[in-house]
Parts: C-alpha cells; structure tokens; sequence
C-alpha cells in the first residue's frame, strides 16, 4: 500500500495519517457477528476484503472465497470497525527508550487499532516544520498503522510564544497541544484560539491548574490522606475546563478536552455544550474503570495525570459517556522505560500504557456487567479522529478495510505474555481480562494477527 502522504505545497492541509507501505488485503471472514453502530449492523454476516477494500457483505455462509483470497473462521467471534486513538505518546523524538513509532503502532494494532494520533511531547518538541516533516517521512517508513501528530500550541511547550500553527497545519498537523501541560496563561491561549479559526485544526486541551496541583502525585482525597502522599485536587482540572471553555465561547473556536476524570469537570462540559461551545472531550479506560483505591499499594504503573480520583467520579464519567457529555474514549498510551517507574511513589513519571489493553479493559470492566452497551463502547472507541476532522471508520461496501476481528470470550492475564509495547507500565498488569484482539485491518492492509490463535480455514 502507498504511504499517506501529505501536501508539502503548504497552500492547504494535506493527508495527515501517514503509514509504511503495505500489502492490501484479499480476506473473507466467514459466519462473523458484524456490530458497527453507525451502519446498523447487528448480526451474522460474511464480509469480503479485496484489495483493501470492503467488498461484499453477505448473509452468513454465503460467500466463497476467490482464488487467492484467505478464508478466516469468524465463527463465535466478533467483526467491529477497528478503533482510534486521538491521543497518544510515541516519545518520538528524542526518547526511543520508551517507545518508537514502530512498537507504538504495533502496540496500537494489537489493540484493535487503526489509527492514532500522537502527541508533540518529545524531545525537541513537535513545534516546528522541520520537525513535523522529519516525523511524516519516519511515519512512512516505520508506523504499522496511520498515524498523526498533533503539532504544540507554543514553542517547547513553555506556555508563552505560540509556534507557527498555519505553516504547521499546512503541512500536515493533525491539530494542536500542549499535552503534558496546560497554557496556563488566558492570553496566550486565546490568540491561540485566535490563531486556530485562521488555520483550523483543533486544540486539544491538558487541562490543571498548576498552582493547585502543584507537586501532587494522586487524587486530593481520604486515600492520599491515608497515604500522606500529596494529592492533586479535581478543581485543578475543572476550573481550567471552565474558563478555556468560556474563552471558546467567546472566541467561537474549537476545542477539544483531553483524558477527563473529575465530576465536576464533566458538569462543566454538559453545560457548556447546552450553550453552545464547540467543545468535546474524552475519557480513558483507566478513569473509567479505576480509582485511587487501586492506589493503595503505591504501584507507580497507577500513578498518571490526571490521576485515579474516587468512585464518584468514576460514575460520573460513566454516565457521561451515556449521555453523550463526552464524545470519544482515548487511551492516553504514555510509555516509560522500566527503570523510570522502578522508583518511589513520588519520583516515578506519570503515566500509562494502554492501547493494548482498552477494549478489553473497558469490555470486561464495563459491558460485561451490564454497565455499559457493547455498542456504545464500539461506538465511543472509533470517535476520536472524527473530532479531529479526520475520518471515522465504517463497515460498509466500498470503504477502506479498517476492521477488528475480537474473540469475546476469550481470556488472558495483561502482560503474562510481554508486550507489543516497548513499555511495561501499565496499569492493568496482571489482571485477567476478557476479550481478546484476534486480527486488526488497518487502511485495507493486515496490521496485526494475533499469534496462538488459527484463524484461517480451508476454503
């Protein structure tokens, strides 16, 4: 398959999901529950892949495979559109130690990944066009499945000079961030908002107060009182929602609010889209499913920001995803190197691996209870790059073949077999889930298949 190339004319934005070459796939999944919210599929199906394309879907049983086309047993298993990621950290550049954009995006096609989108973090920071560009053309070489980036709002992420956004935009950036840390200043990040209705391109927004986290390390509540471990309050995250939003508003921009987890910043929101904002806002499987009870034991693979904060809020950001208050889930993948959480509570870095564990996690945790419908949580994973102004995979004739084949019952204990992941902290070690990622299509090409498990039948 051709890479996805973007416009380097800089007139216009061009493609901004970029890949390896790789070969199309020529596949038939046979007697598969096909569930795709948004086509209203809900049942037994065979579906035909040719040349990377959705070509046929046929009642079950129905289909022969041409010459040359692989033959794969769907049967007891489930056919969804493959998810995406609008927020992710690859640590490329400058801390390959963590991860790279190769074992990122394979991390991302074995959680039923088709596509994600990176964040500007790195070392230097993605704010400039030399250092997007330099990022497109690895992405060309090396990423398993399309990736984006989100460009920085301002120059080395330090919250005062805003980077070049139109010549960024032009080049391919899929929208803006800070991710990591806030625009902490309401001037600056209002002519950027100024700046972002001139070029497009969402601002997705790390929401804290910095001067209320301060050097916080979990939730500000009755278990980081038991612990003495200084707490972060959900007031830091919320009042930042409350005034970007109003300055939103008051500019008429787009914005987007990253891996949300306090109530009352899920009642800022509400409100604010009953307004009229242009905002949307997503949730990660560790908020959701989660809290600071599951910190007690200090594990630093629990230690992320925001932080696991209380029940309470963990309902509350349930029932948003019911209500539609927030919009997509977004696992926030940040890898670090083994010896970098191996430290005290305190010291460790922030953060969690997640992309090959989200379905699963919020399947078992969630739908299998009967919390949430399997098909609100399909829905809600392959949202987030239709809130970038991206694309939102379909299973339909004629679409590109961006497809998760998920064995639902099986189970399996998280990490007993290593990682696609160059990283090992995540959250989720150890515990057995439900759900397992059997074969992942990314733009029409076979990005994943999962190893101990016969798939293909004989035609």
């Amino acid at each position: 398959m051709t890479p996805h190339e973007p416009s380097r004319d800089g007139a216009s934005p061009g493609v901004r999901l970029v890949s390896a070459p790789a070969r199309p796939a020529d596949l038939l999944v046979r007697h598969v529950h096909v569930l795709d919210p948004r086509t209203g599929l809900d049942a037994l199906h065979d579906v035909l892949v040719r040349d990377g394309e959705i070509a046929q879907i046929a009642a079950p049983g129905t289909l022969t495979p041409p010459a040359g086309v692989e033959s794969v047993d769907g049967d007891g298993r489930h056919l969804f559109p493959a998810f995406v990621d609008p927020h992710v950290h690859l640590r490329t550049p400058g801390q390959e130690h963590k991860e790279d954009l190769e074992t990122g995006t394979r991390a991302a096609a074995a959680g039923g990944y088709c596509a994600v989108i990176a964040m500007p973090n790195t070392a230097p920071a993605v704010d400039s066009a030399p250092i997007l560009g330099a990022l497109l053309d690895a992405a060309a070489r090396e990423a398993r499945v399309p990736v984006g980036f989100m460009a920085a709002i301002t120059r080395g992420l330090n919250g005062s000079e805003l980077t070049e956004m139109a010549e960024l935009r032009a080049l391919g950036a899929a929208g803006f961030t800070d991710d990591g840390r806030p625009v902490a200043d309401a001037g600056v990040f209002r002519r950027a908002l100024q700046y972002q209705r001139l070029c497009g391109g969402v601002l997705a927004l790390h929401e804290e107060d910095p001067s209320l986290s301060g050097k916080g390390a979990m939730h500000e509540g009755v278990v980081s009182a038991l612990l003495g471990v200084a707490g972060i309050p959900s007031v830091s995250e919320s009042t930042m929602i409350a005034r970007d939003c109003a300055l939103a508003e008051y500019e008429q921009a787009q914005i987007h609010i990253q891996h949300l987890s306090a109530r009352e910043s899920v009642a800022v929101i509400a409100a604010a889209k009953a307004r009229g904002v242009a905002v949307t806002c997503e949730a990660s499987p560790h908020h959701l499913t989660m809290t600071d009870e599951d910190v007690r034991g200090l594990d630093t693979r629990r230690k992320m920001n925001p932080p696991l904060r209380s029940e309470e809020d963990r309902q509350a950001l349930i029932e948003g995803l019911r209500d539609g208050t927030i919009d997509c889930i977004a696992t926030d993948h940040a890898p670090h190197a083994r010896d970098e959480k191996e430290v005290p509570f305190e010291q460790a870095p922030m953060g969690t691996t997640g992309l090959e564990t989200a379905f699963c996690a919020v399947y078992t945790d969630l739908v299998l209870p009967g919390v949430l419908a399997l098909e609100l949580v399909v829905e809600k994973l392959t949202s987030g790059l239709g809130l970038l102004d991206l694309f939102v995979p379909v299973i339909a004739v004629g679409e590109p073949a961006n497809l998760v084949l998920v064995d639902l019952d099986a189970e399996w204990v998280v990490g007993e077999s290593g990682y696609e992941s160059r990283s090992e902290n995540c959250c989720f070690a150890g515990r057995t889930l439900r759900g397992r990622v059997l074969l992942t299509l990314a733009a029409g090409a076979v990005a994943y298949r999962e190893r101990s498990t016969l798939l293909s039948v004989p035609a």
